[in-house]
């Protein structure tokens, strides 16, 4: 078979190619392409992707991209996805890929000579083919843009796929919105054709309905199965106490806690309808986290946890199985009824105060936030001064004026008050 062709002149293509060579030397894009294709090729320049030598990463290992790619969201509607692409596309000049959100591809099948010849730009599964890895592609830019694209032959940014065509859409979870992977189809010119783009939209439409109807199976199974737990009157079971306040090491139940099993059971606990795997990334480190290493972690935790006979991981999304008693909910829960003084007691400290998290560090910050306006505002006078003693609170001149202002006119307290505001004062000077 030979190498895929297409319908555009050889005058065109050469137009595209200089266009690219001076958009590179230039440091700009020409407006004759495209603006989705010229907008995609600036991005290309600023990431400074030689389009003459990039290539596609492939940075898993054959163990660990099985293992990958098993447990991703989209394996299970594969055999919807070879039903309505693939089967046809056997003898058809046509390869079809699946992606994950990144971009590295999954499953790639179809016509076998032509995925033969596609190795020769490494159009391989596990590799990647984001806009970060080789610029322009369709299954790169449609991640990028979060929807449908083709890309025609020089169009590409990279020139080693020039003679290919392209045609993509992403893959969204339909209860949540999360972007799951993409869906692409290269080859000849009917990879661009516009019947083409139709039949990637319905199998794209058809994926995400296979998806809504397993989910909305998992969860009639759940119901059921907790039905039959209910039947047979099992005891009520207190929840298990999760200790994140204050210094401490942070425990479960009896169970010692690591900084990061910490920091996720207590994401999960602040969120119970749940997390998924990149959002959950994102709340773990300001970092660029793979969901591949947050699964992994995830992984060691629900060892710990079945050790431990504790609260279990549910997935897609990351939920505690069982309620747990989060000391932190449990001091808002206080502040929003108006308890003040026994919300003031039960809060030990910052919510695990060595964790540079982003999402530990937010939920810290919303609950000392809501306790100390609720102690300017409304705390009564032992409360605020137990409140003001803290060591997190001592160089709050705020809540030392406050402080004084509740005090009655006779209490032997003011005048060590106003000595510790004016220190706080002359310090500020």
């Amino acid at each position: 078979m030979p190498v895929p062709q297409y319908p555009q002149s050889s005058m065109l293509r050469d137009r595209l190619l200089h266009l690219q060579e001076d958009a590179i030397a230039a440091g700009s894009v020409s407006p004759v392409l495209r603006p989705v294709v010229r907008e995609s090729w600036e991005r290309a320049i600023r990431g400074a992707i030689d389009p003459d030598r990039a290539l596609p990463r492939i940075d898993l290992d054959e163990g660990a991209f099985r293992d990958y790619r098993a447990a991703h969201a989209l394996a299970p509607v594969m055999p919807v996805i070879r039903r309505l692409l693939v089967e046809g596309a056997d003898e058809s000049g046509l390869v079809v890929a699946i992606g994950d959100a990144h971009g590295r591809l999954l499953w790639v099948e179809g016509d076998a000579g032509l995925r033969r010849r596609a190795e020769d730009m490494l159009f391989v599964a596990g590799a990647d083919w984001s806009e970060a890895s080789v610029g322009t592609s369709a299954p790169g830019t449609a991640l990028a843009l979060d929807r449908a694209v083709q890309i025609r032959g020089a169009e590409h940014y990279n020139r080693i796929v020039h003679p290919w065509s392209c045609t993509a859409a992403p893959v969204h979870d339909p209860a949540t919105g999360e972007l799951l992977g993409v869906i692409d189809i290269t080859g000849t010119d009917l990879a661009v054709a516009p019947h083409t783009l139709s039949l990637v939209s319905a199998t794209v439409a058809a994926v995400e309905a296979e998806l809504r109807i397993a989910r909305l199976e998992s969860s009639v199974k759940a119901t059921i199965r907790r039905s039959r737990v209910r039947a047979v009157a099992a005891p009520k079971t207190t929840p298990t106490a999760l200790t994140v306040l204050g210094e401490r090491r942070p425990r479960l139940g009896s169970t010692e806690l690591s900084p990061r099993h910490a920091e996720i059971l207590t994401l999960l606990a602040w969120h119970p309808r749940g997390l998924g795997a990149e959002r959950l990334a994102t709340l773990l480190s300001e970092r660029d986290v793979s969901p591949v290493t947050v699964r992994a972690e995830l992984v060691r935790l629900r060892r710990v946890l079945e050790s431990a006979g504790e609260p279990q991981l549910e997935s897609r999304p990351y939920r505690l199985a069982r309620e747990v008693d989060l000391d932190a909910t449990a001091v808002a829960n206080l502040l929003a009824r108006g308890s003040l003084r026994r919300a003031a007691e039960r809060y030990a400290g910052p919510v695990l105060p060595a964790s540079t998290a982003p999402g530990i560090v937010e939920i810290r910050d919303e609950l000392a936030g809501r306790l100390r306006e609720s102690m300017l505002s409304d705390a009564a006078a032992d409360v605020l001064a137990t409140y003001a003693d803290r060591d997190e609170n001592r160089q709050d001149a705020d809540v030392w004026r406050a402080l004084l202002g509740v005090l009655p006119p006779r209490s032997p307290r003011r005048a060590s008050v106003v000595a510790h505001l004016e220190r706080l004062e002359a310090a500020q000077r």
